[in-house]
């Protein structure tokens, strides 16, 4: 099944083609809200390398959050889009979710920076597409960490996890290397080849997950 997957939930996002979980090709470029425009474009340019058409898409895969917001909504809007206008099925999994399939290990807790001393955090004890032990959550990373003691049997990955590094090495857990850190799409064209569990009976209810309001909801709120 000819796939395209969207990953846009960090600063660098990524975007990839495959054929069920067999990635055919991949990249990754900045996400910033004015560049969003530049997310589609990419898509086309792996198909045209692919040598496949857009129409030939049977799926749209899409990293659900949480992240950004700027991010998450791009990715979110592109694929709603996409499978509305060509009548494909859309799946969506958490975007730690796919970061911690990315890695390898067994028992890892993925972590992106959600900015105020808080982190978005999702953890596995076994085979990524097995229910999470926790998550996707927000909160302060000594409460994260608090909910995996012994700390010492532990992997960390993401950019939550690099920026608190310091903090958790000292609490006894071990911090993956950078480049496994970023949310890849070819790990959302793997989950939605083996869990298809992903797959969003209803594209236009669909909404990503935030797990916290926007900073200007927060603000509307506060006015309200």
């Amino acid at each position: 099944m000819l796939t395209i997957a969207l990953e846009t939930s960090t600063d660098l996002g990524s975007v990839a083609v495959g054929y069920g979980d067999r990635l055919v090709s991949e990249s990754t470029l900045a996400v910033r809200a004015k560049h969003s425009e530049t997310v589609l474009p990419e898509v086309a340019r792996l198909l045209e390398g692919a040598g496949v058409e857009p129409g030939q898409v049977e799926r749209v895969v899409v990293g659900a959050g949480p992240g950004s917001f700027t991010g998450v909504r791009i990715a979110a809007a592109l694929a709603k889009g996409w499978c509305h206008a060509r009548r494909v099925p859309l799946y969506a999994y958490s975007s730690l979710r796919s970061l911690a399939a990315s890695t390898g290990m067994l028992r890892v807790c993925a972590l992106f920076d959600a900015r105020r001393g808080e982190v978005y955090a999702e953890a596995y004890d076994g085979d990524p597409l097995a229910v999470p032990i926790f998550g996707p959550v927000v909160g302060p990373l000594d409460e994260i960490l608090g909910r995996l003691l012994p700390v010492t049997n532990w992997s960390f990955v993401g950019e939550g996890a690099e920026r608190n590094r310091e903090a958790i090495e000292s609490a006894g857990g071990r911090v993956l290397a950078p480049h496994l850190g970023v949310p890849r799409a070819a790990a959302l064209l793997w989950l939605a080849h083996h869990d298809p569990t992903g797959e969003v009976k209803d594209v236009s209810m669909w909404e990503p997950c935030y797990v916290r309001a926007s900073g200007a909801e927060r603000q509307a709120l506060r006015g309200g």
